[in-house]
């Protein structure tokens, strides 16, 4: 039986915070163990200057999301691991799939449609002020990340299934209009997967400014833990698990059976201050070996990008081979 093939992108707009390692770090390492899965993984920085026009940033980042994810467990002997920009093959099937997609296709993706809203609301005479054309056709890069290897799932956030629905409807076209030579990929979504609240209760994310870093040592980590919101009640007063956002991001830590320990101790009157340091116990126990490879990674980056290029030869082998047949498809070939 063939294995599975899962693609997964990362965006290099930041550093990754707890918040990513919980809902989207840890999960994907464990599922790239799976035997029965193929899986890719691949820093998406031509994504990232679409909205991010700080060139240190995306460097910064690029860094610091590779390094995260080694440090955290990936194994590039298992998955293939590769920047985006390390594989041109990419850019090269990402302008003919341009070339087969309608506009108006590009018309109901999400992002734009947003920005065109944005600029009515705004009374602007011009429903494309402000739009540029990496926004506008975002979705089709998407989709040559995601043909480029024949994916068979994507793992995605809800609001990025759309994007999955167009690669689907464009590798169909290409395939009736040219030659069977796509797989149409299918959206996984993980109904598990764990969205860990914020400092204030809320999703915790970057925009909310209610993160906890990933990567400060234990006394950093604990001065971000004591930032999460409690109410009033006393040392001995019964808490329940509802009223602070703590027992959440407790419970991502933790084992069903120390998860309910913690839920008595509250209700017997544990003090929040206690409770904001087992919390942090808990976490640095978990990041303690991750934390020393991330800097030992980061300490020498030349050993990242030795992986990244060991990943990008993987990747570039195979699709230098669908690209050949991609172009031999639409016409461009060797003249005899």
């Amino acid at each position: 039986m063939s294995k599975k093939r899962v693609l997964t992108g990362v965006t290099t707009t930041g550093i990754p915070h707890l918040g990513n390692y919980v809902g989207a770090i840890r999960p994907a390492v464990r599922a790239a163990q799976n035997p029965d899965t193929e899986s890719f993984l691949f820093l998406a920085d031509y994504h990232g200057i679409i909205k991010c026009h700080e060139p240190e940033m995306i460097h910064q980042s690029t860094q610091a999301v590779a390094a995260t994810w080694l440090a955290c467990g990936l194994n590039p002997e298992q998955t293939t691991f590769y920047r985006q920009s390390d594989i041109p093959e990419v850019m090269e099937l990402n302008w003919i799939l341009t070339c087969i997609t309608a506009k108006g296709l590009m018309n109901r993706a999400h992002a734009y449609k947003a920005a065109v809203q944005a600029n009515a609301e705004n009374n602007q005479e011009d429903p494309d002020f402000g739009v540029e054309m990496g926004l506008f056709s975002y979705p089709i890069l998407m989709t040559a990340d995601i043909l480029m290897f024949n994916a068979n799932e994507v793992p995605v956030g809800r609001d990025q299934i759309q994007h999955v629905e167009m690669a689907r409807d464009i590798a169909g076209r290409f395939n009736h209009r040219f030659r069977e030579l796509f797989t149409l990929p299918e959206v996984k979504i993980d109904e598990n997967v764990e969205l860990l609240v914020g400092l204030d209760g809320r999703k915790m994310s970057k925009s909310y400014g209610n993160t906890i870093p990933l990567w400060e040592n234990d006394k950093k980590t604990q001065k971000s833990v004591n930032k999460i919101i409690t109410n009033m009640k006393e040392p001995g007063e019964p808490k329940k698990p509802d009223e602070s956002p703590l027992f959440e991001i407790y419970k991502a830590f933790s084992t069903p059976s120390e998860t309910a320990e913690f839920t008595k101790m509250l209700a017997d009157g544990l003090a929040w201050g206690e409770a904001k340091k087992l919390l942090a116990t808990k976490i640095n126990a978990e990041l303690a070996e991750p934390r020393e490879r991330y800097n030992a990674l980061t300490a020498d980056p030349s050993q990242i990008e030795e992986i990244l290029q060991a990943g990008a030869a993987k990747a570039r082998k195979e699709a230098r081979e669908l690209l050949d047949k991609v172009r031999d498809a639409v016409g461009i070939r060797p003249l005899k």
